[in-house]
């Protein structure tokens, strides 16, 4: 079958290819499940793979299929499924239980503690950019067929779900809290889905992006009844200081330095700091570290990172999409702003992720 593949280490190596086909016995016990994949999204993690800044193969190739952000439609079942059925449309988690901490164990390898680890297309794990693949029951999410045509989304949907989830659960040591107001810094796609996910909950929302308004991105977060400001024109710290601060933050902006200004700025007395970029440069920021040691202090306030997710996530996501799709009808869909048509066009998708008005860019391999 064809497959779009990375030689990590390589720059520049993905490259459209055979692999063997996947078999049903390739999960033992007959618990195997075979998917026909229908869109992958990509983002920036796959154009870094490419780029070589990262990426592991698994053990027994020297390859690794691209892509994480993944639909797919069943086609098979071995003779133990009982959770899926043919045409049953799924989306697979990312990350794999294969290390050997005790996150692993419970089958959380989200939490996992160990040095490696096992996700689909980026590290250890074939990816989604192909036309088939075999998972086992517990790695796979249900979902609705009235959810099929923004699916694509749920992956990048459950780590804002996860991250919120865990602030939530934070601030259970507080016994009651109750945030009102929110902040989101960074509009794109994961600034975007945490800023619906706020707003499902009742919360009020300002999302903070680069751009001026109107553009897509802005309209996309006042649809939601949430506040949209543009950093180029109010910076992050004169809105605060103009506004007031927030007793829930969420950073998705791939900036760093931002993260210090949050901490010394934004967060509201009793708030959390939600940590979810992925950061791998070398910037250096000089911070008043007295000063915001001081107020996490008396402020009884929380920081934390956050990555990838868990069964729980995805299934959250499902839900808010659900919510998303009966309260705002389309939001979603104008998410996915660069459908790129067959495997063999996957430069293409590559490439859209560079563009201006991209949010989400995905490959559509079946119908």
């Amino acid at each position: 079958m064809k497959a779009v593949v990375v030689v990590p280490g390589k720059p520049g190596s993905a490259h459209l290819t055979d692999i063997p086909q996947p078999k049903l016995v390739d999960v033992p016990d007959g618990r195997g499940v075979l998917v026909r994949i229908l869109r992958v999204g990509l983002d920036g993690t796959d154009r870094e793979i490419n780029a070589a800044e990262y990426g592991a193969t698994p053990e027994d190739a020297d390859y690794l299929v691209l892509g994480h952000e993944s639909l797919g439609v069943v086609e098979q079942v071995g003779d133990a499924v009982v959770e899926f059925a043919p045409d049953d449309y799924v989306v697979s988690r990312v990350r794999r239980a294969e290390g050997g901490s005790v996150y692993d164990a419970i089958d959380t390898p989200d939490m996992t503690t160990d040095d490696a680890y096992f996700e689909h297309g980026i590290s250890r794990v074939h990816g989604f950019l192909t036309e088939h693949y075999v998972e086992a029951p517990r790695c796979l999410i249900k979902i609705p067929p009235a959810l099929k045509h923004v699916a694509v989304l749920l992956e990048p949907l459950s780590i804002a779900e996860k991250g919120i989830i865990e602030a939530y659960e934070i601030q259970r040591r507080l016994k009651v809290w109750e945030p009102r107001r929110a902040a989101v810094l960074g509009a794109g796609t994961l600034g975007l889905l945490a800023t619906m996910v706020l707003r499902n909950r009742g919360r009020q929302v300002t999302t903070y992006g680069l751009n001026p308004p109107p553009y897509p991105n802005s309209v996309l977060v006042e649809a939601l009844g949430a506040r949209y400001v543009s950093t180029q024109q109010t910076s992050l710290l004169d809105d605060v200081a103009a506004r007031g601060q927030h007793d829930l933050v969420f950073e998705a902006t791939g900036y760093s330095p931002i993260v210090f200004d949050a901490m010394c700025h934004t967060v509201a007395k009793k708030g959390v700091l939600i940590l979810a970029s992925v950061t791998g440069g070398m910037r250096r920021s000089d911070v008043p570290s007295d000063a915001i040691n001081l107020d996490f202090v008396l402020g009884n306030k929380v920081m934390f990172g956050t990555v990838n997710a868990g069964r729980q996530h995805f299934e959250e996501g499902v839900r808010d999409m659900a919510i998303a799709e009966a309260q705002y009808p389309g939001w979603l869909a104008r998410l996915l702003t660069h459908p790129v048509e067959g495997l063999e066009h996957f430069e293409q998708a590559l490439s859209n992720l560079s563009a201006r008005d991209v949010i989400k860019t995905f490959v559509k391999i079946a119908e």
